[in-house]
């Protein structure tokens, strides 16, 4: 299939051919009528004007349909030639307008056909012409014998055009497979990533408190929320348009094993990945409270609807200190929450500081992703 660059270079041939053929016609047309002698003008006159009104339905018909045969535009040129021995043109040296035509067809042919019949057609058209007007009595002249050669001239430089073109098209396609290679390589590690995730803020995060100690292994609520993170992995392939934000939230408190103060309006839609970014960020922000801010109570504000957003999750816990790059480092913060907020075209912002608490701010804007 022939790309863009060739698309374009074959409408630009047929364009630029109609042009140099359409250009000099009016001048070729007042050549001949002045050329020619009283006794001959009627006839000279009528076949000017069908050469004419061939070259403009020709040229109409190759920028509107492609163009007529090459081998029927040749003929009738041929034919035109063959006026020599009616008209008077040899007696009146009125064949000069007869040989333009000619050689602008042959030149042009080269830039909307294909190889074998352009260069046929010329050679053809080119060595009828020479045929009749030796025939008819006159001498070949230098530009009559040169119309093959300017035919082979003409399609030698459209070949170098046409490979120019066909080399951009193949650059554009290695482009394009290597963007629709890089796309999907990034698709994949973002839903790797995601994966990681999930897996880091469910079943990671409550294994990982068994297995320290945090909680005995016998607690209530830890087999009801193996369940839930392996649900919650199930259905991260779930893809929807628009998604509850406040629903969401709600769904993930009775999994924090904490006391939450939700400050909300009764539901907030938003972008379903703009939702599921800051729920998980929200999710994470309350897993490190029950981790690591040695309280049972947070609270959650939500302030702000779908053309901005803010959500701020809060605790009074015992806090730390957010000089350096300790709680970026930790993977919960700069993949949990800053990733997720940064990929969903957010932002998040953490104030902390040893015995006051610290609070996680999680901002978004439609349209910053």
């Amino acid at each position: 299939m022939a790309g863009e660059a060739m698309r374009s270079l074959g409408s630009f041939g047929r364009r630029y051919a109609v042009a140099v053929r359409l250009a000099p016609l009016p001048l070729i047309a007042v050549i001949a009528l002045l050329r020619t002698s009283d006794g001959q003008f009627a006839a000279t006159a009528l076949v000017d004007a069908a050469a004419v009104a061939w070259t403009c339905g020709q040229a109409w018909w190759l920028r509107r349909r492609g163009g007529v045969p090459v081998a029927l535009d040749a003929a009738v040129l041929i034919g035109l030639c063959l006026s020599v021995f009616w008209t008077g043109a040899v007696a009146d040296g009125n064949t000069g307008w007869l040989r333009l035509l000619v050689i602008f067809a042959c030149v042009t042919w080269q830039w909307h056909t294909a190889t074998v019949p352009g260069l046929a057609a010329a050679l053809v058209c080119g060595g009828s012409m020479l045929a009749i007007f030796t025939t008819a009595g006159l001498k070949p002249t230098f530009s009559e014998m040169w119309v093959p050669a300017m035919a082979v001239l003409s399609r030698a430089t459209w070949i170098l055009v046409t490979r120019a073109a066909e080399r951009a098209d193949r650059l554009a396609a290695e482009a394009e497979r290597a963007r629709r290679e890089a796309a999907v390589a990034a698709a994949v590690r973002a839903e790797e990533r995601e994966l990681a995730n999930s897996l880091h803020d469910t079943a990671a995060t409550t294994l990982l408190m068994v297995g320290t100690g945090q909680v005995p292994p016998d607690a209530d609520w830890v087999a009801p929320q193996a369940r839930r993170d392996l649900a919650r992995l199930r259905s991260t392939d779930e893809r929807q348009e628009r998604a509850d934000l406040v629903e969401l939230l709600h769904a993930d408190l009775d999994a924090t094993q904490l006391t939450v103060d939700l400050d909300a309006p009764p539901e907030l839609p938003l972008p379903f990945d703009a939702a599921s970014a800051i729920a998980g960020a929200t999710r994470e922000a309350l897993n490190n409270v029950r981790r690591h801010a040695g309280t049972d109570r947070a609270r959650i504000r939500v302030d702000g609807g779908p053309r901005g957003l803010l959500v701020e999750i809060s605790d009074h816990g015992k806090g730390f200190t957010t000089t350096g790059e300790t709680p970026v480092a930790r993977r919960g913060l700069r993949e949990s929450v800053h990733g997720r907020m940064t990929r969903a075209g957010g932002r998040a912002t953490i104030t902390s500081a040893a015995g006051a608490g610290t609070v996680v701010r999680l901002e978004w804007r439609p349209g910053h992703g």
